[in-house]
């Protein structure tokens, strides 16, 4: 009987795989180098490693950043845009607003699909879905023809106004699959029914240029896991926080394009709730970059509009993750200032840090770390073998050298500009939004955030950092707490206090009809599908809206609206109640249940770590320190320690620097406290004698 829940998460550098046994309660884990020319080979390499059965394996869910990388590579499938007459150059006028506003020599990158490669025909519809003209089939038949001498692979079909009446578009793409079969044909009243039509137009066209390559990689992997032996659904998580079976990912797959990023929010959220905490900072530091997201009052922040590129939003609801090029693998160099700085450029899994000795010459923030002690030699269970020597010369010749000092003092500074530059993104996460960070919990994961995690607290003044049982893979694990997820939107413009409350039940209702249907599809039983509805509203006059949760009865729409005020007042630090509100868009989430993961604490032990497997030299505010190094896995709960210690693993390493306290908790996390003095004393106390004598 399969009993496995497996979860494969793609880094930049190495890919993750989280194997949970539902028979034995207990978890796996395991790390293989990331193949970046071919993503799915590490994740069968990965299955492959770990000895897993696919015919034991329940549910197999996969966090994957093909999407992403196409987006930022460019590397598109031969692709056409078919719009309405006038509108052929919507997403290159786009909203007339830049990155930085004040660099006159910066401008926009160019639209996924190139003007050349943009189309018009002749059909108009109203605001209110009337048609003014129809659509010229004669026109529309002949563009169809022109595409397929071009041998185009995919079409994006953006009408003006098809979010109030798709008939035109549905048309259009009935042509274009009658002479076009092969090609993969995204319509935007399927994709997005918005009003606005550059936020519309645009994901319609990610969405298309994504189609073939997101398609084929899905196929082939999942008929690698079904011929290996594989019988359920293969899930992929998106960008919402959810997931959706491959068949569903092929109609959208512009939704996986913040598949990995959303994994390990959604993963450090269950971490904090798992340990108290409603307010959460997750410190996600892979090898290539760090993702930053929030927590607060329990729940993950969600963003309506994002985007890989500036200026090509993508417009599907999404968990808010701000991302930095700081990661193991962040170079350090010298700008043309003099001063130093810390990527974002990376030298990723290929050449790698200089350690790897793969060809890469230039100091990482790994091989800061391994230079100062606070990393071993060994990588991911003996699978990579850390060479000091390659990194001692790497930070010399390009740091300390021209910098005049030693290599100490370099790559100690290399580590403090990146753990500045962590501190910095966790500021705008949070102060900016009026979020006092003090009042937070840092959860520090990914292959390097134990590394830093303690750093970035305390310059950020977080009293406490939390440190997952496996924090190399705790994305994967992201992957295996998440549900079947669909976000559906319709257009509903009016006053609220005139509204008819039947017509927006109706509305609501065709919408859950659609999510029925969809979880149907994906075959979720009618008990494990779930509804949770939404509303966007706005004060008149106000051009952006405001999404607050809805209920049902009759007094649905009234306590919506109140719930409005007291959210903008949250948001914006005030609210207008005796202004007039007006309902802009209704959302709703389809959910299908699936199996999780359930996590049983353990009875607290001992407070003795035991004996050290080493005492090595490492490196911390200014001075060597002779540091215990501990094996996690032998760690028993309760486990306590005053720092500096280092606690050694297949998948990270957690540094407790000196002035800290730490202690295993009963769900095996590491909790490190960065206390006063006086708190300190009280930690040094609280522990036992066996670990100050360790030290």
């Amino acid at each position: 009987m399969a009993n496995l829940r497996v979860a494969v998460d793609v880094g930049g550098t190495f890919t993750d795989i989280c194997i949970f046994d539902e028979s034995t309660q207990s978890m796996r884990v395991t790390k293989v180098p990331s193949t970046p020319d071919n993503p799915m080979t590490a994740v069968l390499n990965g299955v492959r490693r770990a000895n897993i059965d696919l015919t034991d394996v329940e549910l197999f869910s996969h966090g994957t950043t093909v999407a992403t990388n196409a987006l930022i590579t460019r590397n598109f499938p031969k692709a056409a845009m078919v719009t309405t007459e006038g509108f052929r150059d919507v997403i290159e006028i786009r909203d007339g607003t830049k990155d930085d506003l004040w660099d006159a020599y910066s401008d926009v990158s160019g639209p996924y699909i190139r003007r050349r490669d943009r189309f018009e025909v002749l059909e108009r519809i109203d605001f209110s879905g009337n048609v003014i003209t129809p659509l010229d089939e004669d026109a529309a038949r002949d563009l169809g023809r022109l595409l397929r001498k071009r041998k185009v692979d995919t079409v994006a079909v953006c009408f003006i106004n098809s979010y109030a009446n798709a008939a035109h578009e549905n048309r259009m793409r009935a042509i274009l699959a009658e002479e076009l079969p092969d090609a993969s044909i995204s319509t935007s009243a399927e994709i997005l029914p918005e009003i606005f039509e550059h936020n519309r137009f645009n994901t319609t066209v990610a969405n298309a240029v994504l189609g073939p390559l997101v398609s084929g990689y899905v196929e082939k992997l999942d008929k690698s896991l079904t011929d290996d032996g594989y019988s359920g659904e293969l899930l992929l998580l998106h960008s919402g926080g959810g997931s959706m079976t491959s068949e569903v990912v092929k109609r959208f797959p512009v939704r996986l394009a913040a598949s990995g990023i959303a994994a390990g929010a959604i993963a450090a959220q269950h971490v904090a709730e798992q340990c108290g905490f409603a307010n959460a900072v997750g410190l996600d530091m892979g090898g290539t970059s760090t993702d930053i997201s929030l927590v607060a009052d329990g729940e993950l922040r969600e963003t309506n509009e994002w985007q890989v590129e500036y200026g090509h939003p993508i417009v599907f609801p999404s968990i808010e993750v701000l991302t930095i090029g700081a990661g193991g693998g962040s170079l350090a160099h010298i700008d043309i200032a003099g001063s130093l700085r810390n990527g974002p450029q990376s030298a990723g899994a290929d050449p790698g840090p200089a350690c790897y000795r793969l060809g890469g010459t230039e100091p990482t923030n790994t091989d800061a770390n391994l230079w100062l002690g606070r990393l071993g030699t060994d990588l991911a269970d003996g699978e990579m073998t850390l060479d000091r020597a390659s990194s001692k010369s790497a930070i010399e010749k390009t740091i300390a050298a021209p910098l005049e000092l030693d290599v100490d003092e370099a790559a100690d500074s290399i580590i403090k500009v990146a753990n500045a530059n962590m501190a910095d993104a966790v500021r705008l996460v949070s102060i900016r939004r009026g979020l006092d960070p003090r009042d937070f919990a840092l959860i520090a994961f990914g292959g390097a955030g134990a590394l830093h995690g303690a750093d970035v607290a305390k310059e950020l003044g977080i009293p406490s950092v939390i440190v997952p049982p496996s924090p190399g893979v705790t994305s994967a694990l992201g992957c295996l707490l998440v549900d079947i997820q669909h976000d559906l939107s319709q257009m509903y413009t009016g006053a609220a206090d005139t509204a008819d409350s039947g017509a927006v039940e109706e509305h609501f209702r065709e919408l859950e009809l659609e999510g029925r249907n969809r979880l149907r599809y994906e075959k979720v039983a009618e008990d494990d599908s779930v509804f949770q509805r939404g509303i966007s509203m706005r004060y008149q006059g106000q051009w952006r809206s405001l999404q607050v949760k809805m209920g049902d009865g009759p007094n649905a729409l009234a306590e919506a609206v109140q719930l409005f005020h007291e959210e903008h007042e949250k948001q914006y630090a005030f609210r207008q109640d005796d202004t007039p509100v007006e309902i802009y868009q209704l959302h709703l989430k389809a959910l299908g249940k699936t199996p999780k993961p359930s996590f049983k604490p353990s009875p607290v032990s001992s407070a003795d770590p035991g004996d050290p497997i080493e005492i090595r030299d490492a490196y911390f505010g200014g001075t060597w320190h002779r540091t215990p190094v501990y094996q996690r896995e032998n760690l028993p709960s309760g486990a306590a320690f005053i720092g500096p210690a280092i606690l050694n693993q297949i998948d990270s390493t957690t540094v407790i620097p000196p002035d800290a306290s730490a202690v295993i908790d009963e769900w095996f996390n590491i909790r490190i406290t960065l206390a006063s003095d006086t708190a300190s004393r009280a930690a040094e106390t609280a522990v036992s004698g066996s670990t100050q004598s360790a030290q």
